[in-house]
Parts: structure tokens; C-alpha cells; sequence
């Protein structure tokens, strides 16, 4: 389910500069990346299951026990099909800054620049760099970014909410016991997600919004 926030200058500005970010030909040196992240609840099953058999599924009693939860960060970059997802215990100012340290020292270390797609969460801003970390590497770390916003109620630009839902199907959608258990499952995903990368082709342009969502554009007194 996708939702169109409120219409109106600031959001249809927000929106044709990631429409336009997205048309941006590849390059190596300067990749898209789009960042969100998702929780997991952590459900164990205290009453043993019963296991799968030759035409029947394994059955798992409805009683669970709460474990706590976690979040995955999820990171993309749709041009090739590059994904990771990243689990830490919650998702603060500090633990976003920790996963930009991460992206670019170790996933995009050669990049000269890494243009970041990220919603508008209060914890997602240059800000939770500086948190996290002296000026000097905080600067380091931004200096290395190039931030681009979706717009409020906007989540449907984010090309990385659309990995969440694959990665939510494909492994998620199930009882997971523990942290360990999930860390586990969600490496698995990405080493299988890489090993044969889904390029994702994003064709709704800045064009195409002019027209067929006219209507979130300010109307004008015609001179």
C-alpha cells in the first residue's frame, strides 16, 4: 500500500529531485544508493513444530513468545542490483550514522561521491553524523555524500522500500527466534540477492508526473 502525502509545492519539489536522480546514467564513481530500514519482531514457538512431510507443510502452533526485536537496514543500488541488509538492536541517530560510516568505508569505498536516497525520519540528516562521531570524521564521512530526500508520505520514491518488500517475502515472513537466527537469515538473502543481482529499471519519470500526478502540483493564476 503506497500513499501520496499532501499536495503541493514542497512535495512535488522533493519528488522530481529524486525522479531526476534516478534517470542519472550509471556511474561506478558516483552510485544511487537508496537506504531505509524495517524491525523485525522476534517471535519464538515454544511448543515443538511438526515437521514437514511429503505433501504437507510444517506446522507451527499458533503460541509464541516474544523475544524483542531488531532492525535491518536495508541498502540498494538499483542500477545494478546491488543489495545488503545490515542488523543492529535499534535505529537511532547513532546506529544510521554507524551504517553511512559503513556504506562508505566498506561497501563504496571506491566511490568519489555516493548520492543517498533516504526519507525524511528525523534520525535520517547529516546531523546524526556529528552524534556519532568527532567533527573531523563526521565531515570525512559527509563530505562523501550527497543527500536527496522523498517527500513526506513519499516512502513509494524510495527505490529501497521496494528491496524491504522483496526481502520481507522472501525471508522474513515467517517466525524468527532470535537475533542470531535473524542475522543469519537476512546474510543468506543478500549473498543469494547479489550472487544473481535484479537490475531495477525505474521508469516513472519527472514527465510523467507533470501528467499523470498534475493534480499534487500548485495551481497558478494564468497571466
Amino acid at each position: 500500500m503506497w500513499c501520496i502525502g499532501k499536495p503541493g509545492a514542497r512535495y512535488v519539489a522533493k519528488m522530481e529531485d529524486v525522479l531526476d536522480v534516478y534517470q542519472r546514467p550509471y556511474d561506478a564513481k558516483r552510485p544511487v544508493v537508496c537506504v531505509d530500514e524495517a524491525m523485525k519482531e522476534l517471535h519464538d514457538t515454544p511448543r515443538s513444530s511438526l515437521p514437514a512431510k511429503v505433501g504437507r507443510p510444517k506446522r507451527v502452533d499458533y503460541e509464541y513468545a516474544r523475544q524483542g526485536q531488531r532492525n535491518i537496514f536495508v541498502t540498494v543500488e538499483p542500477k545494478i542490483g546491488r543489495c545488503s541488509g545490515r542488523v543492529t538492536e535499534r535505529h537511532t541517530s547513532i546506529d544510521y550514522a554507524e551504517h553511512l560510516r559503513w556504506i562508505v568505508d566498506v561497501e563504496y569505498a571506491d566511490a568519489d561521491k555516493i548520492v543517498l536516497v533516504n526519507d525524511n525520519m528525523n534520525t535520517h540528516t547529516s546531523a546524526c553524523l556529528y552524534e556519532a562521531f568527532d567533527p573531523e570524521e563526521a565531515h570525512r564521512i559527509n563530505s562523501k555524500l550527497e543527500w536527496h530526500y522523498t517527500p513526506e508520505h513519499g516512502s513509494w520514491l524510495n527505490i529501497a522500500e521496494i528491496e524491504i518488500s522483496i526481502l520481507t517475502r522472501q525471508c522474513l515472513a515467517r517466525r524468527i527466534p532470535d537475533a542470531e537466527t535473524l542475522i543469519s537469515e537476512v546474510a543468506a538473502w543478500e549473498r543469494a540477492a547479489n550472487k544473481a543481482p535484479a537490475k531495477i529499471n525505474w521508469q516513472f519519470t519527472t514527465a510523467d508526473a507533470r501528467i499523470k500526478l498534475r493534480k499534487l502540483y500548485p495551481e497558478r493564476e494564468k497571466s
